[in-house]
């Protein structure tokens, strides 16, 4: 466990970069040998959005970076957050900082995304996607990959989370958010196992269906936990699933960018139907 937590304390930019397109890679090859959905679409030209909001995402995330660094270091150097507080043995320090900083900063940057008027505008582009696949996991406009920064540097604070921990959950999120976006189909019994610890495909899936109850359930990005815990897990046939989002229909997965760009700034509704400037 130390060296793992060593050496994500210094991993390269190069060894992130490669993290993140080996999973597009192996998720995206898997699609087409074990879809769940055989979506009637151009699977690249279906990328190139979701590949641009990545590129925005790590821009955003890359800029920021000093920012979680400075947090981290603070922390440990001042005995500030919870790790600091408890003494653990490594593993389960390491544990226990990678589900803070899941609960803070994914699981409930997901869900008052989904209920405050002005965060849900932004995150609507993730859901404007009509043909979910493992592209889609960093569909999210530069605006929200800073709200999600914010959440996460204060899941660092609470936490008082060493970088190393910091950046293997990141690689991790990563990874799990590619995993659980993919269209690939498991066998249901290993799916539903799988969704007592982690989120899997058919889980996330449900948390795209285009409309409530299903939009505000299945937060989760790599612990299923705190769906569970919150009351926030719901299951549904895979038959039964649509994509996209009802308050806009008519904005599709290859919506020109800059469309998508420019929607948190119009007129919107929120998942409930109600409109606002």
């Amino acid at each position: 466990m130390e060296t793992i937590v060593n050496y994500f304390e210094s991993i390269p930019s190069s060894h992130r970069s490669l993290i993140l397109i080996s999973g597009i890679t192996f998720f995206w090859l898997l699609e087409y040998g074990v879809p769940l959905f055989k979506f009637d679409y151009k699977k690249f030209r279906h990328a190139w959005p979701n590949i641009f909001f990545t590129l925005t995402t790590i821009i955003v995330n890359f800029v920021l970076a000093f920012i979680l660094l400075k947090t981290s270091d603070w922390t440990v150097e001042h005995d500030f957050g919870l790790l600091q507080w408890l003494n653990m043995p490594l593993w389960a320090a390491v544990l226990s900082g990678l589900l803070i900083l899941d609960l803070v900063g994914a699981w409930f940057a997901h869900w008052i995304q989904h209920k405050l008027k002005p965060l849900w505008m932004f995150h609507l582009i993730h859901h404007t996607d009509n043909h979910v696949d493992t592209t889609t996991a960093n569909r999210h406009h530069p605006g929200e990959s800073v709200i999600r920064f914010v959440f996460t540097t204060l899941g660092v604070l609470i936490g008082g989370v060493p970088i190393g921990v910091v950046l293997l959950y990141q690689s991790m999120s990563v990874v799990f958010s590619q995993f659980n976006h993919a269209n690939i189909k498991l066998p249901k019994k290993l799916d539903d196992i799988i969704s007592w610890v982690i989120v899997s495909p058919d889980m996330h899936k449900v948390h795209h269906h285009y409309v409530l109850p299903y939009t505000d359930t299945n937060y989760g990005n790599i612990f299923s936990i705190w769906d569970r815990l919150f009351g926030t897990f719901v299951k549904m046939r895979n038959e039964e699933i649509v994509y996209g989002i009802d308050t806009y229909p008519d904005v599709d997965s290859n919506t020109d960018v800059v469309k998508l760009l420019k929607i948190p700034f119009k007129k919107y509704r929120t998942p409930n139907g109600a409109k606002f400037d």
